[in-house]
């Protein structure tokens, strides 16, 4: 368990410092068709709906492929 938590922690350092030296890199994500954004006045809500779900399919992708 403790080398999936390692393994875990380099793979967000690494996708930190891309977003952070590619600022454009992930602008796609949350703008999406089908990601719900509100505005009026002072409120905001935003419900990335769509982009959730990706990334939901994309991790349960790899986890099945690293699990065999």
């Amino acid at each position: 368990m403790a080398r999936w938590f390692i393994i875990a922690g380099c793979v967000l350092l690494a996708l930190g410092v891309l977003m952070h030296f590619v600022p454009g890199l992930f602008n796609w994500f949350g703008r999406l068709p089908g990601d719900i954004r509100m505005e009026s006045g002072r409120s905001r809500i935003y419900i990335p709906i769509t982009s959730m779900i990706i990334l939901s399919v994309v991790l349960s992708l790899l986890v099945n492929i690293f699990r065999r």
